[in-house]
């Protein structure tokens, strides 16, 4: 049982003392400065005005106040008196973190990119965790040169985390907070990139042999061969795409507009293929398998046929290189099939070998 805070009684617990009558409770006292007035508090036995100005994140994503303050006062009523003063100054905007810039992207202009440009961007932001918190005012060339190859050494992962900071540091710019130019300090290190090899000829008629023995799965390598198209494009495919009459496959592009847009033309000697396809898949996916599985077999096929392991990629360098050089198909003619935007690719794409290299500086003839 509690005791009177005057007379020290046993009393129950009740408000009042009912033998002296005193306020058990504490008195409240009645506030006189609503929030975001300012504060003050005593420090090395002078005053201290403060008051908040804004809000920012920390590295822990937790909201901490941006203050202002001026010391120096005898009194605390004469640290309050000041706060007005403190609030009216013109203040200097406060820079968000990086982060808040990721957030505007990623919902925003980045929606509108591919599958796999968004894929590859979110892992890029993700290496650069680092720097996630930081102010973008503070982020300094060695802070994001740093952060940037801490996790990524490599040309294209570097190449990726680059771009994406130009995107960010594009808003922040706009917004007066950094220079859009920072991100072009990161350096790329020199791309080391092996040139693809395309399938032999002899590689090629294996896997006809192969598909003509059987082996379902070589329909996958030679699909991608005769037509030049992408894996994702290829896993894309329904019979509904497919048009047998016109002898081409509508909507099946993907990554850029020309791509999206143009038509992928059939040979006439993958036609029966895809008659095939079309029949055994009615409706649904023409290779009915997931990402992973398309790959295993795709190398199963190749080593069924006794081809070497080269990357899907490869079909659709043959497909240039069967045009360009085997055939002698114009460059425009073949920008069409490859649905390119310039010519420029062919030098990326076709790769002739030593007999094509002399046999074509042999058609220069004595006058």
């Amino acid at each position: 049982m509690p005791n009177c805070k005057r007379c020290h009684k046993s009393i129950d617990d009740t408000p009042f003392c009912p033998y002296c009558g005193a306020q058990q409770a504490p008195k409240r006292g009645v506030k006189t400065r609503g929030n975001g007035q300012g504060q003050a508090y005593k420090r090395y036995g002078k005053w201290t005005a403060r008051v908040v100005i804004g809000w920012r994140y920390d590295q822990n994503n937790k909201k901490v106040p941006v203050t202002r303050s001026r010391g120096g006062f005898k009194t605390k009523n004469e640290a309050l008196a000041f706060c007005p003063t403190l609030l009216s100054m013109k203040q200097t905007p406060v820079a968000p973190p990086l982060q808040q810039y990721w957030e505007m992207y990623s919902s925003g202009e980045m929606e509108k990119l591919s599958y796999d440009k968004r894929t590859a961007y979110k892992i890029a932001w993700k290496k650069l965790e680092d720097i996630h918190f930081t102010p973008v005012d503070k982020i300094t060339v060695a802070s994001l040169r740093a952060a940037a190859t801490k996790k990524a050494s490599t040309y294209y992962p570097l190449r990726d985390i680059k771009s994406l900071l130009k995107h960010l540091f594009a808003l922040a710019a706009a917004d007066g907070f950094a220079s859009k130019d920072l991100p072009s300090f990161i350096d790329l290190p020199p791309l080391e990139e092996k040139e693809r090899e395309p399938f032999t000829d002899l590689e090629q008629a294996a896997l006809w042999k192969a598909y003509e023995n059987g082996v379902q799965y070589a329909r996958i390598p030679l699909v991608m061969i005769y037509t030049g198209m992408m894996p994702g494009e290829v896993m894309k495919l329904t019979a509904e795409m497919v048009d047998l009459d016109a002898k081409q496959i509508v909507g099946a592009g993907i990554k850029t507009g020309i791509r999206k847009k143009s038509a992928v033309y059939l040979p006439d000697a993958i036609l029966p293929v895809f008659q095939e396809l079309c029949v055994e898949n009615p409706t649904g996916h023409l290779f009915p398998f997931n990402k992973d599985n398309f790959y295993v077999h795709y190398y199963e096929a190749l080593e069924a046929a006794g081809c070497r392991r080269l990357t899907p990629y490869s079909c659709r360098h043959t497909t240039a290189t069967a045009l360009a050089i085997t055939e002698g198909i114009a460059p425009q003619t073949i920008r069409k099939i490859m649905r390119w935007s310039t010519t420029r690719m062919l030098d990326r794409y076709a790769h002739p070998d030593d007999k094509s290299i002399r046999e074509a500086s042999n058609t220069l003839k004595k006058k």
